[in-house]
């Protein structure tokens, strides 16, 4: 893991020497519509909660940019109105391929961390797995003046579950509405 995340900055800073003119940071936030999805849970509701945080664009050609994100995200599910609220950490790794001016589609990797883990007032955070790995996919529109647009799926793809004894495997998945802006 040590050696996929150093490769990973090398990459991303060479990338960005190429093209620091053009390097774009910003920021975002926005609604999670999210659930789980895997063993007995046909009773599940989506919860909705919020996503916040920073991001930079850094092209890589004219129609392609890479873009790292820091976001922190709301996410769970909720049973007979018993809600867990889990927050992650997450950090995506997102390829942007621009099809018009404005208009791209977004797909890579994700990994959060799990910040807490909550049933009503209940700490349950021990009841579950301190990394999620994902993929993520989506939209999204620029505006000339910074202002943007995105509609993403995160697809998780990790067991959540760290109880022991327990069999059921389930993965957190979250409908990502966001706006944003970069600092032009």
């Amino acid at each position: 893991m040590k050696k996929l995340l150093l490769v990973t900055a090398i990459i991303l800073l060479g990338v960005a020497n190429l093209n620091a003119q053009d390097i774009q940071f910003g920021v975002k936030g926005g609604l999670n519509f999210a659930t789980i999805s895997g063993d007995h849970t046909e009773n599940i509701d989506m919860v909705t909660a919020f996503n916040i945080g920073g991001m930079v664009e850094i092209p890589v050609s004219e129609k392609l940019s890479v873009q790292p994100e820091i976001i922190f995200s709301g996410t769970g599910f909720s049973i007979d109105d018993n809600t867990t609220a889990l927050n992650y950490l997450n950090i995506p790794l997102i390829a942007k391929y621009y099809i018009i001016k404005g208009l791209s589609l977004e797909a890579g990797p994700q990994i959060g961390f799990l910040l807490s883990a909550k049933n009503e007032d209940l700490d349950v955070k021990d009841a579950y797995n301190n990394v999620d790995f994902g993929i993520t996919t989506g939209v999204g529109y620029k505006l000339n003046n910074g202002i943007n647009f995105g509609a993403r799926y995160n697809f998780g793809l990790s067991n959540i579950n760290n109880i022991d004894g327990a069999t059921d495997k389930n993965r957190i998945g979250a409908l990502q509405l966001s706006i944003g802006y970069f600092f032009n």
